[in-house]
This record gives structure tokens, C-alpha cells and sequence, in this order.
């Protein structure tokens, strides 16, 4: 079952074409990464999902639904959560407050709000930090914080930004178990990364982007295989064993 499908998806910003005639299939349960150099749309494409920006061509169909349309207020409520690049709590607040602020998306009752809260901080490995401020976290902790807000929302579809950007060795290997935890639970996860032995780890299968466009799609060794993605962004001096 197509769970995503996202047709020729267009967006420009005035006369740049951001992204250009991508189109990507999805079904329920899969990892599929994203990757790509900088500038490619990647995250303007997790932007046009979440209604951030609308789309100036193609559609998107989440769970046989058109959400082209949708506005960034309502992706949680479809059931489509995301991180983002840069963490940002709301740094005078507690742990527990700022992953309320998600659960609110599921529930209007501050108690249900916060017991959902704090299963996912159990989760996350976070619960014992609940009443620190989420100022005070250390790098490592706020990237758990910033996934934590999003499952508070109870999502079908994740969208991962980024998340182990920062990360020393021990603590990606953490955040990839984390990660792997999740998809088992049935969340269907969309994943940006820079950092090729996560994203090669993690995906079921890899969409390459560049200058906007799609250039490759592929399991995580054909896509290391392929000539265009090695020129494009991986370098002559990346093989996947």
C-alpha cells in the first residue's frame, strides 16, 4: 500500500525553481532517506508536506488523501509529525511543558497531555530530565527533546531533520536505536541525514536529490553505486562495503 505519494511535486521561491518534478513513493513502515548536498530542496521538501510552504505544482497524497493544501497547523493533525533542523525548545520551560505542547495536538485535557508526555520522555530516555529547562540541555539532549515533541503527537508519518547533526559516535549510535525503536512501534519514517553510516543504516531505501531534482533512488548500495550520486555528493572516495 502507497502510504505517501508525493506526484511531481513543484516549488519555486520567484524565479528559482527549488524543487523540480519530484516524485516519491512510500509504504507503511518503510524508512526512506533523503540525501543530498546542501541547497538540494530536501528540507523544502519536508516543508511542502507539512504546509510550510504550498506547493506551486504536483500533489501530495498522505493515506489516499490530498494534503496539498494543508496548513502547517493541520499536519499533526492527520498524523504527520517532523523535526527540525535546529532544535529549539522553548528554553525558559521544562522538558515536560515543551513535549506537552505536542500531546496537546491529541487531547484538550492537561492530564491526558501529560501522562502521554511523560510515556514518551521514558521513551526518549528523558524522563528524569523532565523539570530541567529545556535551555539547560546539552546538544545530544535536545535533539532527543525535539523528537520527543513530535511523538507527543502520536504521528503515522515522521519527518526526520537532521537529527543526529552534532552527534559524537556514542550518541548517534544511541539516536539510531532510538530511531529503529520507533519504526518497530509502526511509525513510517521520512529521514534527512548527512552523515552516510546513519542514513545507509537506517533506510530501506534512498532518494537522491540535486539542484531540486531526484537523480537517483535505490536501496543504500545501489544508490552508493551509482556514478551520478558518487559525482553529485558522495565523492570518488565513498564505497559502501
Amino acid at each position: 500500500m502507497v502510504f505517501l505519494e508525493i506526484k511531481n511535486l513543484v516549488r519555486r521561491f520567484g524565479g528559482l525553481v527549488a524543487i523540480n518534478q519530484f516524485n516519491l513513493e512510500v509504504r507503511k513502515g518503510e524508512i526512506i532517506g533523503l540525501i543530498g548536498p546542501n541547497g538540494a530542496g530536501k528540507t523544502t521538501i519536508f516543508n511542502v508536506i507539512t504546509g510550510v510552504y504550498p506547493c506551486d505544482g504536483g500533489q501530495i497524497v498522505f493515506k489516499g488523501k490530498n494534503i496539498s493544501s494543508i496548513k502547517p497547523h493541520e499536519a499533526s493533525m492527520v498524523g504527520i509529525g517532523r523535526t527540525f533542523q535546529v532544535a529549539k525548545p522553548f528554553g525558559g520551560k521544562s522538558v515536560l511543558y515543551n513535549v506537552m505542547v505536542g500531546s496537546f495536538a491529541r487531547t484538550k485535557d492537561s492530564k491526558q497531555a501529560e501522562s502521554r508526555a511523560l510515556e514518551v520522555l521514558e521513551f526518549m530516555g528523558l524522563l528524569s530530565k523532565k523539570d530541567q529547562l529545556g535551555k539547560s540541555l546539552t546538544i545530544a539532549d535536545r535533539k532527543r527533546l525535539e523528537m520527543a515533541k513530535a511523538l507527543a503527537t502520536e504521528p503515522e508519518l515522521l519527518l526526520l531533520d537532521e537529527v543526529m547533526a552534532g552527534l559524537n559516535p556514542k550518541e548517534s549510535e544511541e539516536a539510531i536505536s532510538l530511531v529503529k525503536e520507533v519504526a518497530a512501534r509502526g511509525v513510517t519514517i521520512l529521514i534527512i541525514e548527512h552523515v552516510m553510516k546513519v542514513i545507509m543504516s537506517l533506510s530501506h531505501r534512498i532518494a537522491v536529490l540535486h539542484h531540486g531534482e531526484k537523480i537517483a533512488e535505490g536501496s543504500p548500495l545501489q544508490v552508493s553505486q551509482d556514478e551520478k550520486v558518487i559525482k553529485a555528493y558522495l565523492g570518488e572516495e565513498y564505497v559502501l562495503s
